[in-house]
């Protein structure tokens, strides 16, 4: 997703000895084992490879995220392409105060709200809910019920306002604790739960035809 040339050529390569002994026996860690903070401190210092890896590693969650709040695969890639590039340049900035998916997470956020402002796509979730091969909703009056429902869903979603549905999505889909939702929107817990409260309240009232 990321192309190599989008980001500026390292100033210096780092000597072995220039890096916190601490540090030193991470090196020779497997890529899954090496932690994302350090991973973002080689990349901060221009280490191409180790940015790559946190592109592998966090790439798939955030363009699904991404898919859910724009509802639009080309718009998604648009947005996570996009956050990596502004994370990559913003590295120096980075202090660690979050984990490196969680300030992900914020800058994927706040670029696909830019992307909603600027051109504002129908809300999709066919490509996060997906009917399972080979099971009853695999007949056809059973599929197109299904898609009714989706699309119900989506309308649902799109009726919300931004702060609901990126709580929504991030708590449902996502799966991140109200401790990381309340650092991606710059909340308090407190704010995430109640809008939370309000988002699942509407959307189940919206749902209330297909329960």
């Amino acid at each position: 997703m990321i192309k190599r040339t989008a980001f500026p050529p390292p100033e210096r390569d780092l000597p072995e000895r220039d890096l916190p002994e601490r540090d030193l026996p991470e090196r020779d860690l497997p890529e899954r084992d090496v932690p994302d903070r350090l991973l973002a401190v080689r990349a901060a210092e221009g280490d191409e490879d180790s940015f790559a890896v946190l592109v592998r590693r966090h790439g798939r969650p955030l363009l699904a995220l991404a898919r859910c709040m724009l509802g639009n695969p080309q718009d998604a890639e648009e947005a996570v392409q996009d956050a990596f590039v502004s994370a990559w340049r913003r590295l120096p900035e980075y202090r660690h105060s979050a984990e490196f998916r969680t300030w992900m997470y914020r800058i994927t956020v706040n670029r696909c709200l830019t992307i909603r402002r600027r051109r504002p796509p129908p809300l999709s979730l066919n490509r996060v809910v997906e009917p399972a091969t080979g099971d009853a909703w695999s007949q056809p009056a059973r599929s197109a019920e299904q898609d009714a429902a989706i699309a119900a869903l989506s309308r649902a979603l799109a009726e919300l306002d931004d702060g609901q549905r990126i709580c929504w999505i991030l708590r449902e889909v996502q799966g991140l604790p109200y401790k990381d939702i309340a650092h991606v929107t710059r909340t308090s817990e407190q704010t995430v739960r109640g809008r939370l409260f309000r988002a699942r309240r509407s959307l189940q009232e919206a749902m209330g035809p297909w329960r």
